[in-house]
């Protein structure tokens, strides 16, 4: 560990100690849900509706991590989808620079597999017009549908590092469901990432016309699964780094 990264974690571990500043933050994530604050950002040209922070946090983990693969549940926009595919192609661009030898995009094996129940063909058409769409892949269909689920490991099967970012429907069942089927593929000391975790931790008239709210959120999936999977641990120093985050205690790390 270099200076600076020493100096970090330092910080990081006294974060909790800074009771003002994590005041702050906590009512900075309430207020900016209505006003729908997430949903002013795009990545590359396309809305990707998540916090800075997520996406700082993201690019950290990929540069860690430096998967193959990234699986997503959700497209909506296909914002993430691009943002993810941009990261494998830095990656790409990297080795390229230490080997030597450029590398194809359009042959490179590392890409991003999104599922979504619905892919809007606007959607649709604009992922596939982007400079990105090489590098994305996309299955049509409920993430936790048998037949999705057989494609998704079908793809996985050819890859060592994979990432996994969970965020497609909210309520507890779809998201014990969807890590009972996603979180396995997580390659070892990787992350399966479970978003909007933070429904949790916000009052429940918030969520008047939805399925999910307090009680019933990723955030009760995530502890649920982790009861009986001691392979997988909650990131904590990512959540006291970012303070501001709509997957707090949503980055688990597979230990083994």
């Amino acid at each position: 560990m270099n200076t600076f990264e020493s100096e970090v974690s330092g910080r990081i571990a006294k974060v909790r100690d800074e009771t003002d500043m994590c005041a702050s933050a906590a009512r900075f994530v309430q207020t900016s849900i209505l006003p729908q604050y997430s949903y002013n950002f795009s990545w590359q040209g396309r809305p990707i509706i998540q916090y800075p922070q997520d996406m700082a946090a993201m690019q950290e983990l990929v540069w860690s991590v430096r998967p193959d693969l990234i699986i997503e549940t959700g497209i909506a926009h296909g914002g993430s989808l691009i943002f993810s595919a941009s990261l494998l192609a830095l990656l790409d661009l990297t080795d390229a620079i230490e080997t030597g030898k450029p590398i194809d995009p359009r042959q490179s094996g590392r890409k991003v597999l999104g599922v979504d129940i619905d892919i809007r063909p606007h959607n649709l058409a604009a992922i596939e017009a982007h400079p990105m769409a090489s590098r994305i892949q996309m299955i049509e269909g409920s993430s936790v549908a048998d037949d999705v689920v057989a494609q998704v490991r079908s793809v996985a099967a050819g890859y060592e590092r994979v990432m996994v970012l969970l965020d497609s429907n909210h309520t507890h069942q779809h998201v014990r469901d969807e890590l009972e089927v996603y979180a396995p593929l997580t390659s070892v000391g990787s992350y399966c990432v479970v978003f909007d975790t933070v429904i949790e931790d916000l009052p429940a008239e918030m969520f008047p016309d939805r399925p999910w709210g307090p009680g019933n959120s990723p955030k009760t999936a995530v502890w649920d699964y982790l009861k009986t999977h001691p392979e997988f641990e909650i990131d904590r120093s990512i959540d006291d780094k970012l303070l501001i985050s709509v997957a707090p205690e949503g980055y688990l790390k597979r230990k083994r």
